[in-house]
């Protein structure tokens, strides 16, 4: 397999960016061209470039600079890609760099992202997971191990200028019905800290003040946050530039559904595997807005989950109308307040959801006015037994361990 680009997990992503970007803008000129059919390896540093240390505080978290994220390796061309074609990825395998073999989830705090479920943990919080194989662990949150799912959080073709002014116009517009907002409505453009990879001068700068923040998915795919979009799956991007421009990054070795925290997976470097190839004017053939893709044949066996359900009915009992927005998190904080029983606190159950293979179902989104959400957590991580019984729950998880915590 051939290493169509190689990053440095010891150099800032500054001093890389003949390779890495973290802005969205069709200007980007392509780090390599490739063929339809070919297969090649592309390495990624972790999202936030290095600002998330190995350690036991979470001032990192709490510091982390989010205007420079998410650092992405690419574009690569592919050839004879046309606008309105569809770009066909398949991700052969998804790996940890040999010498990162290391992770980190992190609460954000309130006032640098927050996450899911900020109203109730408004602080910055950290885990960091080894990785042994397929299946990793945390110092920081004791009883729990699981087989990862790793995948890129954020993947997508550069947009073309009209698209990215209709990003930068309808994004601009929600900021601006509540511009003092905190966290803010949306992340707009912010030249101080954009890196537009081998752009050079006056067109580097100019591209700099449009180039979209890679912070939510559009219609080009980006940060989906996708968790079974692992070795084995297919992705059908549209295409709006020539050559397409494939980008990746955010690498996660393990997520449940939602990445609820924010910063909310098992976050590494890592490498993907691709081979590419076109469908030519598929996007019209298939009518696609947005990406499609086909799920991978491997994935964790975990057979048997407790599901917890949420209504649209919030904690303080207030009642919203087929909300499954608040139906999830009902469900997530129905998740929580159970594991508490057995000895884990707030934060930690918080990130068990947010970096082991829980499932997120929407299970009723039609009787009114109630929409059904469900979380499913895998009995099989735990080194207890977790269901209920008759003799209710026992304290089973040491309180001396914690999460890393700011000082």
């Amino acid at each position: 397999m051939e290493t169509l680009i190689k990053v440095d997990i010891n150099k800032s992503p500054e001093e890389q960016a003949d390779v890495l970007h973290n802005r969205w803008h069709p200007d980007i000129p392509m780090v390599a061209m490739v063929k339809p059919g070919a297969e090649f390896r592309i390495e990624c540093i972790d999202w936030t470039g290095g600002q998330i240390g190995n350690n036991d505080s979470a001032n990192d978290v709490r510091d982390v600079d989010l205007t420079k994220v998410h650092y992405l390796s690419g574009p690569v061309g592919v050839e004879g890609a046309e606008p309105g074609d569809l770009l066909v990825v398949d991700i052969l395998d998804v790996g940890v760099l040999p010498d990162s073999a290391w992770g980190f989830n992190g609460l954000f705090a309130f006032e640098n992202g927050g996450g899911f479920l900020t109203d109730h943990f408004p602080e910055a919080k950290k885990s960091c997971w080894d990785f042994h194989g397929i299946y990793t662990s945390s110092r920081h949150i004791p009883n729990v191990q699981f087989a990862g799912v790793m995948h890129p959080g954020l993947i997508g073709c550069l947009p073309s200028h009209e698209l990215l002014a209709e990003w930068n116009k309808r994004e601009a517009e929600l900021v601006a019905t509540d511009p003092e907002r905190v966290p803010p409505l949306a992340a707009l453009p912010y030249e101080d800290t954009a890196l537009m990879g081998r752009l050079t001068g006056d067109a580097a700068a100019k591209a700099a003040k449009e180039g979209a923040r890679t912070v939510p998915p559009r219609e080009h795919g980006g940060n989906c946050d996708i968790k079974d979009l692992t070795k084995g799956s297919k992705v059908y991007f549209p295409v709006y530039v020539d050559g397409a421009g494939l980008s990746m990054g955010d690498i996660h070795f393990s997520q449940g559904d939602g990445e609820i925290s924010f910063c909310g997976a098992i976050e590494m470097a890592g490498y993907l595997d691709l081979r590419v190839s076109l469908i030519k004017g598929g996007v019209a053939k298939y009518g696609i807005k947005n990406p499609v893709f086909k799920p991978s044949p491997l994935s964790p066996k975990y057979e048997d989950y407790l599901i917890f359900e949420g209504i649209s009915v919030d904690e303080k009992g207030k009642q919203y109308y087929l909300d499954a927005h608040v139906s999830y998190k009902q469900a997530c904080l129905n998740a929580i307040e159970y594991m508490k029983k057995f000895g884990y606190s707030g934060e930690q159950a918080y990130a068990i959801l947010g970096t082991a293979p829980v499932q997120g179902h929407i299970s009723g989104i039609v009787d009114i006015p109630n929409a059904c959400a469900t979380l499913w957590l895998p009995t099989g991580i735990f080194d207890f037994d977790i269901n209920p019984d008759a003799e209710g729950p026992k304290l089973l998880v040491d309180p001396g361990v914690s999460l890393a915590s700011t000082s």
